[in-house]
């Protein structure tokens, strides 16, 4: 297993990892549907990151760094293919992912869930990220949660 960067040939599977796992536990909203479409456009060109999990030649999960202001990037569009769950392969995305954010000039990073979602928030707690107020007008209609992680 490796983590790679974001390549042009890889834009259909982050699609898919992330269209398979919003319709297992929600919907795809008209936000996903913009990012997930042209993610050089939207994460890519405004100073984001895609990070690929690669198993043999299979791209099995993903996760995005998405510019929300100066020096603040959302962590975003991680999914795991179902077949491969159980395996901490998440964790290991989100510590690579983090470990990044360091490395680069940014102060925070924030991710909007849900509380529904009970094992992410305990893997995201687990990583140092607290919970923030939400603001009314958040990108995800199912979002009821935001949390932030100071980086520096």
């Amino acid at each position: 297993m490796e983590i790679i960067s974001f390549e042009p040939q890889y834009s259909k599977d982050f699609k898919r990892l992330n269209i398979e796992w919003l319709e297992k536990y929600f919907y795809v909203e008209p936000h996903d549907e913009d990012v997930l479409g042209k993610p050089e456009e939207y994460i890519i060109k405004s100073g984001g990151q895609i990070f690929f999990v690669k198993q043999n030649e299979e791209i099995i999960g993903c996760v995005a760094l998405m510019k929300i202001e100066e020096n603040i990037f959302e962590l975003t569009k991680m999914a795991i293919s179902p077949k491969f769950h159980g395996k901490k392969i998440g964790q290991k995305l989100i510590n690579f992912t983090i470990e990044y954010a360091k490395r680069q000039p940014w102060e925070t990073l924030i991710i909007y869930s849900s509380r529904k979602l009970e094992n992410a928030l305990h893997i995201y707690k687990k990583f140092g990220f607290t919970e923030i107020p939400i603001e009314e007008n958040n990108p995800y209609a199912r979002g009821d949660i935001k949390m932030k992680l100071q980086l520096s």
